[in-house]
């Protein structure tokens, strides 16, 4: 005890000096030094004069500051100023509830047990449904596998263990009772790291923050579980959602060990790819789900900003954030976007928007754009997957039309945005230091990302936005004449640009490399109108087969 004593008292002192040594070093008064060498940063250039008459507002600016900083924020407090991107002339259709999803009980339960792994949701559905297993059978075959093949892939940061056999077990219950809920009853999935789970950490794959345990449960977590799914673990984020890499490693891709997942969502991309899980979630901001599942040779779903809520997620960005599913194929991304988007009364940025499915017939008359010129400048080594996959689009009988995309924007500003809001929401990491306990500290690194963000003048943050709501409107012009747009996942501006603009998008396997890893092509959309991009993808993979395949190793 007296020792413990001590200690705290040495603690409170040196926390005292500091204190006292901070606010003694932001009572020396701003200089006119001062603010000639802070011109350089923005290439400003105020005469002595001009800035002699600035020295008091400083003064002030920075008491402000001080102040501001005594007053704790919790994460769940958003900017009173709410992104919105919607055009001036879009409509928002209201939700009509979710859909009524037709489960197949005539599956046939596979010879080789492992094949189970890699079915798709609704094939899962309909083994569970007619019984041929239960769900607690089916969470010990991904828990197993968890078990075998993660220390290789470092797919996981946390492996809930108890709570998927408890979560098995009621819906088996649940199930023989007669409250059969849906094809999401009974089946196990990831969630990426940045989602809240009581009583598990929430680490954010950064190690400030690795024990951090928030007792909330996400509400993307909590749709899930009220449809009955099985939460089987906390899949990796890259460090504060940058990249593959964690504090506890790099999560491989499964078709080459040798190479990362990408991120940020790297857990969720790997994991499914594996057959680790029967589909994940995971976050985008600027790449995050399109990535990992080009990468992983999975579909990804990124949907509508304000279609599906952030609360319980880690922030990055507030006006660029979004959750949706990874999975097998396209038809599975429907059915999981279908049980977690619409409105939780606490996201403000949710719509209250319907998803209407396409019809074969409606299919048929789709007006489809691509991309023209990312298609011409390609010169990656996919440039022949991506033209194929064109010629493939023909065969459907979808004759696509050129479209460019916008280009005289200042597209070298608009990183700002996101890395302004990351360090609003991160500010106390980097107030207190401990963003040097992050693991990567490079240049470009999520750690030096942050400190850099204390430089972005809110002037300069605001003309960036200014510029974005004109983007906004081209961009929403020129998709508006189509129902689906065809883009290379990686061609020049793109996913930089419908991001910024917040319209929907989906990531769908289109081939292999020359080193027989996966590779992919992209469809854009309008607002809220996933169901056409999921329409569009299910026609090409049901002809095509470049999905849902078992990488070696892990079949």
């Amino acid at each position: 005890m007296k020792k413990n004593f001590w200690l705290l008292l040495a603690l409170g002192v040196f926390v005292g000096v500091m204190f006292g040594f901070v606010l003694a070093k932001n009572t020396i008064p701003i200089g006119r030094e001062d603010v000639k060498a802070a011109q350089k940063l923005l290439h400003l250039d105020f005469n002595e004069a001009e800035i002699d008459t600035m020295l008091s507002y400083l003064e002030d600016n920075r008491k402000g500051y001080d102040t501001m900083r005594t007053f704790s924020l919790d994460n769940e407090i958003a900017p009173a100023v709410a992104f919105d991107p919607y055009p001036m002339d879009l409509e928002i259709v209201p939700s009509k509830g979710s859909h009524v999803w037709q489960v197949d009980e005539k599956v046939k339960m596979p010879k080789d047990r492992n094949e189970i792994a890699f079915m798709s949701v609704m094939e899962l559905a309909g083994l569970i449904k007619s019984r041929q297993i239960s769900s607690v059978e089916l969470t010990k075959i991904y828990l197993e596998r968890i078990k075998k093949y993660d220390p290789k892939l470092q797919a996981f940061i946390s492996v809930t263990e108890d709570l998927a056999l408890t979560q098995s077990q009621k819906a088996d219950e649940e199930i023989a009772s007669g409250k059969y809920k849906g094809p999401l009853h009974g089946i196990p999935y990831g969630i990426k790291d940045l989602a809240a789970v009581p009583g598990y950490p929430t680490t954010w794959g950064a190690a400030p923050y690795k024990d951090q345990i928030i007792n909330e449960t996400a509400t993307v977590a909590k749709k899930l579980e009220e449809a009955g799914a099985v939460l089987l673990g906390k899949l990796v984020s890259g460090s504060l959602a940058r990249g593959d890499v964690w504090f506890g490693g790099k999560t491989k891709n499964p078709w080459d060990l040798k190479q990362g997942a990408t991120g940020s969502s790297a857990g969720s991309g790997s994991a499914t790819s594996a057959g680790l899980v029967g589909f994940s979630i995971g976050t985008e901001t600027l790449g995050s789900i399109i990535s990992p599942s080009t990468r992983c040779g999975v579909t990804g779903l990124r949907p509508t900003f304000g279609a599906v809520s952030r609360t319980g997620f880690m922030t990055l960005s507030w006006s660029m954030d979004k959750v949706g599913p990874i999975c097998r194929n396209a038809s599975d991304c429907a059915i999981v976007f279908d049980y977690i988007r619409g409105q939780d009364r606490k996201d403000r940025s949710v719509q209250n928007a319907s998803f209407d499915l396409v019809s074969s017939e409606e299919l048929k008359h789709l007006k489809v754009g691509y991309f023209y010129s990312q298609f011409e400048s390609d010169t990656s080594a996919n440039h022949v997957h991506n033209k194929r996959t064109l010629e493939e689009f023909r065969k459907l009988g979808i004759e696509p039309e050129k479209v460019e995309l916008p280009k005289d924007y200042p597209f070298s500003v608009f990183d700002i945005i996101l890395r302004a809001e990351a360090g609003a929401f991160f500010d106390e990491l980097v107030l207190s230091g401990r963003d040097s306990l992050m693991v990567e500290q490079n240049k470009s690194s999520r750690a030096n990302s942050l400190r850099q963000a204390r430089f972005i003048p809110a002037v300069e943050y605001l003309q960036a936005n200014r510029h974005r709501r004109l983007l906004i409107e081209e961009l929403h012009a020129l998709i508006k004449e189509y129902d689906v747009i065809i883009s290379p996942t990686f061609g020049g501006r793109q996913m930089l640009i419908t991001n910024l603009t917040g319209h929907p998008a989906l990531s769908l396997p289109n081939g292999f490399d020359k080193k027989g890893r996966p590779t992919s092509i992209t469809l854009v959309g309008n607002y809220f109108e996933e169901g056409k991009l999921i329409a569009l993808a299910e026609a090409y993979q049901k002809k095509y087969r470049y999905h849902g395949n078992m990488p070696k190793g892990f079949d």
